[in-house]
């Protein structure tokens, strides 16, 4: 008898286990099935570079994917099969592919005959006009190990073309304008870890190489908020190997490139702004803020996130308003109002909300943040929920003021008394000076069946 009430004791617990984790399977297949619906309708399911590609003839929906995914939401499982929820936040980290038990996955473009977004490369980067390449986050790949991979990629092929070289002998270090008579191997166009990684493979093989940036070395890393946690995959930075650890601060990073800038004498102009360019391979002249630069090759490693993006209202042009945020430490006490619904503008809203006295206000035109990494969704939830930060969302800013600004909200006009305003709302891509240099796009092409990398 005993035996009997042990195996029914046994049996039921067995039978509750099951039906509350089939309870808990049902509800997150719903809950994943609402949210592609509702990024759907935002336009935010689809990615702006590399994303998984799933299979869905392998696919056996274990979810495995869901749960390595860094940033938390890019995927979902719905009939039962991973597909991707929101594209928007998916940086192409690549776990949900190591993860996958079946190889189900794999991280890619995918067809890119319909985006006027992704540039058409060949397997060494090089554009449709001989002699301009892409290396970085403007080929579509994001990451820091894409950037470096791609600008030694490039610079090893040029290496290996041969041909006449430069006329620069080790280098073109007056900081003036070049003489019409001297050719540069290469004008890399982007001091970030594209550019940079170019550059040491340029030296390395004894290439000629200015580097320019109309800000300084760093990238896109100097747009971040001090302190900031950056995500490295495994890289192996030319002249200087691997990096140990996969997780630096904004301010370790800057100084690899620092070092990496004196150690190998990199020719890096900063504060310079091209304008413009043209010739054809193994003549080219780039117009820049600092003169003209004849190169045999010119690599666009700028990144995607290109001018600021304005909010054309009136008062923008105030000396108050900013569109990067460099010190948080210098608005202590100071009424701040940040505009933008992405990483940069959390990761900005949370960096001064964290100053002594600052009172920090999120706008964002939408009613939610749905286009930011599940790390910063967990980390600004309570800051918005103890009122450490007030988030305004479904408002737009309507005109800026000496002490306040004026915004447009789903309940009308509200006003916020202010002293600092960060418009942080993304920036306008290069593509339009890519295409005045005859680069064409996927979507340029469309009976052209472009391969997924």
């Amino acid at each position: 008898m005993e035996t009997i009430i042990i195996w029914v004791v046994v049996l039921a617990l067995v039978i509750t286990s099951v039906s509350v984790y089939a309870a808990r399977f049902r509800r997150q297949r719903t809950l994943d099935s609402q949210r592609l619906h509702q990024t759907r309708e935002l336009g935010m399911d689809k990615a702006a570079g590399q994303y998984p590609l799933v299979d869905a003839g392998v696919c056996i929906g274990c979810g495995t994917c869901v749960a390595a995914c860094p940033e938390g939401d890019v995927l979902g499982v719905v009939m039962g099969k991973a597909v991707v929820i929101n594209g928007a936040r998916c940086i192409g980290h690549g776990k949900c592919a190591e993860a996958c038990p079946v190889g189900a996955i794999k991280v890619g473009l995918g067809d890119i005959t319909k985006r006027d977004d992704i540039p058409l490369l060949d397997e060494h980067n090089q554009t449709n006009v001989p002699g301009i390449w892409i290396a970085g986050e403007l080929s579509g790949f994001a990451l820091i190990n894409n950037a470096v991979e791609q600008g030694r990629r490039v610079m090893e092929r040029i290496a290996a073309t041969g041909g006449p070289k430069s006329t620069a002998s080790g280098g073109v270090r007056d900081g003036g304008v070049l003489d019409g008579g001297v050719l540069l191997d290469a004008v890399v166009v982007g001091a970030g870890p594209a550019g940079m990684s170019a550059g040491l493979v340029a030296s390395e093989h004894g290439l000629s190489c200015l580097i320019l940036d109309q800000q300084g070395a760093g990238g896109t890393i100097l747009q971040y908020p001090r302190r900031k946690l950056v995500m490295v995959q495994p890289v192996e930075i030319p002249r200087l190997g691997r990096l140990p650890r996969h997780e630096y601060s904004k301010e370790e990073l800057l100084e690899i490139w620092e070092k990496l800038h004196s150690d190998f004498d990199l020719d890096i102009r900063t504060g310079v702004r091209v304008t413009g360019a043209g010739g054809e391979a193994g003549n080219f002249t780039v117009q820049t803020s600092a003169g003209d630069f004849r190169c045999r090759n010119i690599i666009l490693a700028l990144g995607r996130r290109g001018t600021p993006r304005r909010l054309n209202v009136p008062g923008e042009d105030l000396a108050k308003v900013a569109y990067k945020l460099i010190d948080a430490e210098a608005y202590q006490g100071r009424r701040v109002l940040v505009v933008g619904g992405g990483d940069s503008a959390v990761e900005a809203a949370m960096g001064l909300a964290h100053q002594e006295g600052c009172q920090v206000t999120l706008s964002y035109r939408k009613a939610e943040l749905m286009r930011i990494k599940q790390r910063n969704t967990d980390r600004i939830a309570p800051l918005i929920a103890d009122g450490t930060l007030k988030f305004l969302g479904g408002t737009t800013v309507t005109s800026v003021h000496e002490d306040k600004v004026a915004l447009e909200g789903p309940d009308g006009p509200v006003i916020v008394p202010n002293d600092d305003v960060f418009i942080l709302a993304g920036g306008i891509p290069p593509f339009g000076f890519l295409r005045e240099l005859g680069v064409k796009f996927g979507g340029d092409q469309p009976d052209i069946e472009a391969a997924a990398v």
